[in-house]
């Protein structure tokens, strides 16, 4: 049974609209409706698999995060950037937290190499990740043991001075329930910060439906900086900045053009340049945006 909703998932106002259709291109080819609400301007993927049934939307070679795959070009250069991206986070949260050490939370923990990066900069870790193939991958690259997803709720509370969630939140059913958990995990002066998807973004607009951080059914929620705003400020949280993610723009242009059926790299490549141009000016307009967030 899928998941149909009648009010929006953020701000649970009624007044939603079909929005565009898209493509699941990584593992069922099925087609997703994508819905917004005019209240809050949120994106939602539309009768959505159940938590225990989507699962199975996961289990790709493709899937990079659980997979940690580097075949073909894309991901090829995907393991790239994330050499200096890795850097840039463990930069950030030292620089947002003011402490080169400290108790990091990490949702989501992929196959763990951020985690691993943070070890080694001195910071006592932890790893919620869902999928056994990411957390084996994690053992055998980092020797660092995930935890199952299931024991968020029962972490203990005001323990973490950092906690993460790189390209998390979207994929998260209990969306609500997540967001009040952060708070009570969260010492009173530590922060929490969450990267998603802009659909607001220049790249979204020349790919629309091909655009590849739609990942229907996967992520769930296509947020806009005024959706993440309400919701950060419906769960008595405060917003403290917005950074651009940088580069997202590039590997996203990339696979939609692949999606489209083009594999214009050099289109892709212009996208991804000019998407990040814009947001030099105006964080906000980044393919993909940090949101930094305390109590």
């Amino acid at each position: 049974m899928n998941i149909t909703y009648s009010a929006c998932p953020v701000c649970n106002s009624p007044d939603i609209h079909f929005a565009l259709r898209a493509k699941d291109n990584t593992v069922s080819s099925q087609i997703f409706e994508i819905w917004q609400c005019r209240n809050c301007t949120l994106k939602f993927t539309q009768d959505i698999p159940t938590e225990d049934e989507i699962g199975t939307f996961y289990q790709s070679e493709t899937y990079i995060s659980h997979s940690d795959t580097k075949k073909g070009l894309i991901n090829y250069l995907y393991h790239n950037i994330r050499k200096s991206t890795l850097v840039s986070k463990k930069k950030l949260i030292q620089k947002i937290t003011g402490s080169d050490h400290g108790n990091i939370l990490d949702i989501g923990a992929g196959t763990g190499a951020f985690l691993n990066t943070m070890q080694k900069a001195g910071w006592q870790v932890t790893g919620l990740e869902p999928d056994r193939n990411a957390k084996q991958k994690a053992m055998e690259l980092y020797q660092i043991t995930l935890q199952p997803s299931e024991i968020f709720y029962d972490l203990p509370l005001e323990s973490y001075n950092a906690i993460t969630m790189w390209h998390v939140l979207e994929h998260v059913h209990q969306l609500n329930e997540y967001m009040t958990q952060l708070k009570k995990l969260l010492k009173p002066q530590g922060m929490i910060f969450i990267a998603v998807p802009n659909y607001t973004c220049y790249d979204e607009n020349v790919y629309k439906e091909y655009w590849a951080a739609y990942d229907v059914p996967r992520h769930l929620y296509h947020f806009s900086p005024a959706a993440m705003s309400r919701l950060i400020q419906q769960h008595g949280l405060n917003l403290r900045s917005i950074k651009a993610m940088w580069y997202d723009s590039f590997y996203v242009s990339m696979l939609s053009e692949k999606y489209k059926g083009s594999n214009n790299l050099i289109k892709a490549f212009l996208t991804g340049l000019v998407s990040d141009w814009k947001a030099l000016t105006r964080n906000e307009k980044a393919s993909s945006l940090i949101y930094i967030i305390s109590k």
